[in-house]
């Protein structure tokens, strides 16, 4: 277990474990077939767990890299029966996913900024405006003074939306309507959280991908105003993906990257969908810590992500 499972719930264990029930039933069903009537991990076993990996939507390279780990431990250590390779597997994609997640975030921890900036960024649908309303919620629940930006000013859907979970959660949200300049909705935030003395805020900005040169654009100019602001803003770029369209998050995090400095990922909807491999693939590919995970409806089922409990829940019998 991890350093942070004293503050991991059996109640975010048991979300957790129901969350990822379609992956694990999907993903495990195929590895009991691939070693049936098999008892050494040779190379036909190998070849069957690459393909199962690669249609769990763990991507092509992030498959290779695991088949080779498991390739050099059993030359290792000469002789490897089938029942040992959920155990080898599962210390190797922990391995992978911790290289990239080095020491998990949590709510409770003390800010080394006031206030923390968030920009959140992500196409439209893919639980973007949710996720902030869940990390507000917990921010407050954990004792920190929480303001929203409204810089999705694309659509009047999105505004409302995010007005509707600050009324929710209890939490001020800046506002200016649809068609206002996001730029001018993040300073007027920023600036609002500075006098309030907040401690944390969370910016959200438009979903569209039509066209890269005019995200980055706009992103870039978000980002120079709220610098006007708090100089070293925003402290963190959060990515919202969503884990149940597969290799089509992988596209998004390619054009989100390419357009602004990511630098932390949240996957959404993970529940009700096999595709939860899909977390695996995008942290080692993009090299992006993956912050939080989204398992459910509940406030609390956007978890803050471990890679040990996230595994654990995996391969749990």
């Amino acid at each position: 277990m991890s350093f942070f499972s004293k503050l991991f719930t059996k109640e975010n264990k048991e979300s957790l474990d129901q969350g990822l029930a379609k992956t694990k039933e999907s993903f495990f069903g195929k590895i009991t077939k691939a070693v049936a009537g098999k008892n050494t991990v040779d190379d036909e076993v190998l070849d069957n767990l690459e393909e199962i990996l690669i249609s769990g939507d763990v991507g092509v390279g992030t498959t290779i890299k695991i088949i080779k780990r498991i390739e050099e431990r059993v030359k290792r250590d000469k002789y490897l029966g089938t029942n040992e390779l959920n155990l080898i597997l599962k210390e190797e994609i922990v391995n992978l996913l911790s290289e990239n997640n080095k020491v998990p975030s949590h709510f409770t921890e003390p800010l080394t900024n006031k206030p923390h900036v968030i920009m959140v960024v992500g196409v439209n649908g893919v639980g973007k405006t949710t996720s902030i309303g869940k990390i507000a919620y917990q921010y407050k629940q954990a004792g920190k003074s929480v303001i929203l930006g409204a810089a999705d000013t694309f659509r009047a859907a999105a505004v409302d939306q995010l007005i509707i979970w600050g009324e929710r959660v209890g939490v001020p949200v800046v506002n200016q309507g649809m068609g206002a300049d996001p730029a001018s909705v993040a300073f007027d935030t920023l600036s609002s959280a500075k006098a309030k003395d907040a401690d944390v805020v969370i910016i959200d900005t438009a979903g569209r991908l039509h066209n890269k040169i005019n995200l980055m654009n706009e992103l870039t100019k978000i980002k120079n105003v709220m610098k006007k602001v708090v100089p070293d803003a925003p402290h963190e770029i959060l990515l919202v993906l969503d884990g149940s369209t597969g290799q089509n998050a992988v596209e998004q995090c390619k054009q989100f990257t390419a357009a602004t400095d990511v630098n932390a990922l949240a996957i959404t909807k993970l529940d009700g969908t096999a595709k939860g491999g899909v977390v695996i693939g995008i942290s080692d590919e993009f090299k992006i810590p993956v912050k939080y995970i989204g398992v459910g409806e509940k406030m609390t089922d956007l978890q803050v992500f471990t890679a040990n409990e996230f595994v654990d829940s995996l391969f749990s019998k």
